[in-house]
């Protein structure tokens, strides 16, 4: 079950359920294409590509968290931190309908819960996450480690959550929630940490080099390098 909530297959939730969160993923998409282009950045658009290609290569690759366990990137983290949450939700959509669709990682009729838990939830608690630690830690460079870090372990526990309630509004699996649940959250808070780790790693040399390119440090600086500089 550890591999579940990354990438629900065909069958493990009914029907019914999966249609409505597919008309849930569709309508938070759509708005999120509204809410992009009112406000995208000619700077963002490459970024955004970039960013699309990395997370698609990353989530291909897994790493080992326990004993004949292993996980990969989500990606919400990193989308949200460089492209904002509008942006992110969609790179990560885009990567997920591809995998779906080209390679059968995750199933076609899961299509909408995997959209829902893996861009939508994750996207938007990371950057709400990033959004606050900083107030509260400041736009340093450990501020901005710490930030991105805290952020990818929530956004993929989360994500887990959000399949533990699907699961459990339309489960079909023979597993009991309960199992289920225990399962799943415990796997991903490690899951967590290694995203944490390569996410932290990859916003912060960006930031770095060009804190102008993440979005979650518009209009501030990264102070206590030798690139302080203002954001746009």
């Amino acid at each position: 079950m550890s591999e579940l909530a990354l990438h629900i297959p065909n069958g493990i939730i009914g029907i019914p359920t999966s249609l409505v969160f597919g008309l849930i993923a569709a309508i938070v998409v759509g708005v999120c294409v509204v809410a992009a282009r009112r406000g995208l950045d000619e700077r963002l658009v490459p970024l955004a590509g970039l960013a699309t290609a990395f997370i698609f290569a990353a989530q291909m690759l897994n790493f080992p968290v326990a004993a004949g366990v292993s996980g990969h990137l989500l990606g919400g983290a990193l989308a949200a931190a460089l492209l904002g949450p509008w942006l992110g939700v969609l790179c990560v959509t885009v990567v997920i309908g591809v995998q779906a669709l080209l390679f059968a990682d995750g199933g076609v009729t899961a299509l909408g819960m995997n959209v829902v838990n893996m861009a939508v939830i994750s996207t938007f608690v990371a950057y709400g996450v990033i959004a606050l630690a900083l107030k509260i830690l400041g736009r340093t460079r450990t501020g901005l480690t710490a930030a991105v870090f805290a952020a990818s372990v929530a956004g993929v526990v989360a994500a887990s959550a959000g399949f533990v309630l699907e699961f459990a509004i339309g489960g079909e699996a023979p597993q009991s929630l309960g199992e289920v649940a225990g399962a799943i959250l415990s796997v991903h808070v490690l899951i967590g940490v290694g995203e944490g780790l390569i996410t932290a790693v990859a916003v912060t040399a960006v930031a770095l080099t060009r804190p102008d390119l993440v979005y979650a440090l518009r209009g501030s600086r990264l102070l206590g390098t030798s690139l302080e500089k203002e954001t746009v």
